[in-house]
């Protein structure tokens, strides 16, 4: 049955073992059952179904009769849901202490270069590197389709940290977004940027340059879907690697203002 199946790779989902999804399916199509009743509806070996109920009773989602045979019937649904939500939460805080109390590995971020997949995750590490500015930021929109009103806060949150943020922008009324929601940003149109050159598709996004060398680059391209657009990008916290150098290099003069207008 397509429907249960479905039902029991959503409860492993969420954490119970396979034979334990399939027999607490199996006792919500049922007022009560008897191991031998569970087994048949589960399809779950008999002699497995004695200590696969025990842990779904232990768990809280199903209650136990002591009569012979003794019988089984699974907890109402919104009360299993609340204790799986309970057991998930549960889990996700144990993680999360675990790995606080896990030892840092010597392995450095800051080497070599990383890409990076989709449009959420360049939003995500610019944000991240940003968050992390303590000096300067150099930011360059080619395609304001790519600029995030969470991108425009951490950079509002830089700027009230004192750091030196400069944003270059194609037009003037990317500038006006950026000014209302960056005002201690100085904000330079630089019109060429809205002619950069598609290779095989593919146009700048945006450029950040961050304390003078972390540095993440986004290109867009065309998707499968009609006026909808994919953003990838690449990004490094190299003091010396070579992707870094170059872009600090190439920018030291846009920086300063060169090539745009006020």
């Amino acid at each position: 049955m397509t429907s249960e199946s479905e039902a029991v790779s959503a409860l492993e989902n969420l954490g119970l073992t396979e034979y334990e999804a399939k027999c607490f399916a199996a006792l919500t199509r049922v007022t009560k059952a008897t191991a031998k009743d569970v087994s048949q509806l589960s399809e779950v070996p008999r002699s497995r179904v004695y200590d696969t109920v025990e842990r779904l009773h232990q768990r809280g989602l199903v209650d136990v009769q002591e009569s012979d045979p003794r019988e089984y019937r699974a907890v109402p649904k919104d009360e299993a849901f609340d204790v799986l939500r309970r057991n998930y939460r549960t889990n996700i805080e144990a993680a999360d202490t675990a790995l606080d109390a896990v030892e840092s590995a010597e392995i450095r971020e800051d080497e070599g270069v990383w890409a990076v997949a989709d449009a959420e995750h360049v939003t995500n590490r610019v944000m991240a590197l940003l968050d992390d500015a303590e000096v300067s930021v150099a930011f360059i929109v080619a395609d304001e389709t790519v600029l995030r009103d969470r991108v425009l806060d951490r950079l509002a949150a830089a700027t009230d940290r004192g750091v030196a943020v400069t944003v270059e922008v194609p037009s003037e009324s990317v500038k006006e977004r950026i000014e209302e929601a960056v005002p201690n940003a100085h904000v330079a149109v630089t019109e060429k940027l809205e002619r950069t050159t598609r290779v095989e598709k593919k146009w700048p996004g945006q450029l950040a340059l961050v304390d003078h060398h972390s540095v993440l680059a986004s290109g867009v391209e065309e998707s499968d879907l009609p006026e909808v657009t994919e953003e990838t990008g690449v990004w490094t916290r190299g003091h010396d690697h070579g992707f870094a150098t170059w872009i600090r290099e190439l920018l030291a003069e846009r920086v300063g203002g060169t090539g745009a207008t006020e």
